[in-house]
């Protein structure tokens, strides 16, 4: 008879791959997100000063590009529909990776973060449409609480959660992840006023030659890239948001390896583009998107427009309670139960920090409020006061946590054996023990050779190294 299987545990040991490769995206991602903040502290200075005023405007709507083809656009224009595409191919190769190799490739395992992000996502959304039904306020911006920034969140973790479990951190990471796979669907079901289906079409064409090169085995930047511009052109063109280009293109990436490969061609790919996503698309886009005229009329004005309060209050309350209340239900209803070494004050500061909705929530903003240029900067206010809201929450909660987790990341990373392998891998692997009991052996054999000596010495009246002398007034 088979034994039963134990059950899962939510937020458990990640196995050691996974875990550097978490650290590995954490470290990129920490960068970019530092990039990410300098960039909306420029825009913000840029878009204030009076004299520096009128030249961040000019920049913003200076007018580039080929305009036979209908791609004369803004510079702001470029780094909301081109750079993010960038930034969402990267998202698309995660969450393939995620899919095939990672956490989520067991649908026992998926359930708990998809479940945290869908409920993140519907939990603003609800708060933003009651405040806007109480207050008479328009509904087309409920998506816009809905999406957590991956680069931000993680780089304030990284800041304020340097002893973190590796395993909450990866559930940061992959929640984000599906956050923005499903924010992108939303833009391109909700917001999209026109299709031109000539133009789709041929997008979908490209991307069907796309995922035939890949499956034969075509090497070449040179042959893909071109072929990525074109199918990002037709998909703008056709009214549905170019940024679902890039996911798409993203996932048909194989991540998976093979017998003489050392990394798959997606994280071959991620690895190259992760830096100039996190470090170049990202803080450029905030560059033109943060821009917004900040006063004090216009802070006190967030939290009375039922639009740009209800944008705060989704996600400093709607996420954290979406996040946190989806993790609880899937480990109450399921056979999920949380880690022993964790506890749920742990969960519900990540969810906290799960409000920090900067990159998409301000695309989905300039969207739902296109038209409305007064409007659409209130929301971005409203955006960055909601973000910081939710990082001064996050980090009071984490920092009340991190001595627990500071002990848990020393016994994650000891490696008393030297071997380069942290021991709570090791635990079952019989050579591990067999090397322990080795250098356990040889201390023994010193201590015993210590207490000899020191006998002997006692014995015959002499000084002991390291005890205690006359100036003690004690015997060595």
């Amino acid at each position: 008879m088979t034994a039963p299987r134990p059950p899962r545990k939510a937020f458990g040991g990640l196995s050691l791959p996974e875990r550097n490769y978490v650290a590995d995206a954490l470290r990129t991602e920490t960068v970019g997100g530092l990039l990410l903040l300098c960039a909306a502290v420029a825009a913000l200075i840029w878009a204030n000063v009076p004299a520096l005023q009128g030249s961040y405007q000019s920049v913003s709507h200076h007018r580039l590009g080929p305009a036979a083809l209908g791609l004369d656009l803004s510079v702001a224009h470029w780094a909301a529909d081109g750079l993010l595409a960038v930034f969402f191919f990267v998202a698309g190769i995660e969450l393939k990776r995620e899919l095939v190799a990672g956490d989520l490739r067991d649908p026992r395992a998926a359930a708990l973060p998809v479940v945290a992000a869908l409920c993140g996502m519907a939990a603003p959304a609800l708060v933003y449409t009651l405040t806007n039904l109480v207050g008479g306020g328009a509904l087309s911006g409920w998506a816009v609480p809905t999406a957590t920034d991956i680069a931000f969140a993680l780089a304030v973790l990284a800041v304020i959660g340097t002893s973190l479990p590796s395993a909450l951190r990866a559930f940061l990471l992959t929640l984000a992840v599906v956050d923005d796979l499903f924010a992108i669907l939303i833009i391109a079901v909700f917001f999209t006023a026109r299709i031109d289906f000539a133009a789709l079409g041929g997008a979908a064409v490209g991307l069907a030659v796309f995922w035939l090169l890949l499956r034969r085995g075509v090497r070449g930047w040179y042959v893909y890239v071109p072929l990525a511009l074109v199918i990002w052109a037709l998909m703008y063109k056709s009214g549905v948001h170019a940024t679902v280009a890039g996911v798409a293109m993203g996932l048909m990436l194989r991540c998976t390896t093979r017998d003489d490969e050392t990394r798959s061609p997606g994280e071959h790919v991620e690895h190259l583009l992760r830096p100039l996503s996190a470090g170049l698309a990202v803080p450029l886009f905030a560059l033109f998107s943060a821009g917004v005229v900040v006063s004090g009329q216009a802070l006190g004005e967030v939290f009375t427009k039922p639009e740009t309060l209800g944008v705060v209050l989704g996600l400093v309350v709607g996420k954290t309670v979406g996040v946190f209340g989806g993790t609880w239900l899937t480990a109450r209803f399921t056979r999920a139960s949380l880690s022993d070494d964790l506890a749920w004050p742990d969960v519900f500061a990540v969810a906290a920090l799960a409000g920090v909705g900067f990159t998409v929530s301000l695309l989905i903003g300039e969207l739902a409020f296109d038209g409305d240029p007064v409007l659409t900067d209130e929301v971005k206010a409203a955006v960055l006061t909601g973000s910081l809201v939710a990082v001064v929450c996050a980090t009071v909660l984490l920092k009340a946590r991190n001595a627990r987790y500071r002990k848990m990341d020393e016994d994650e990373r000891r490696d008393e054996d030297l071997d380069g392998v942290p021991d709570v891998y090791e635990q079952d692997d019989p050579a591990y023990h067999l090397r322990m009991a080795e250098m356990h052996d040889r201390k023994a054999a010193e201590h015993r050779r210590l207490a000899r000596t020191t006998a002997a010495a006692r014995h015959t009246g002499g000084e002991v190294t390291g005890g205690a002398g006359e100036e003690n007034d004690g015997p060595a």
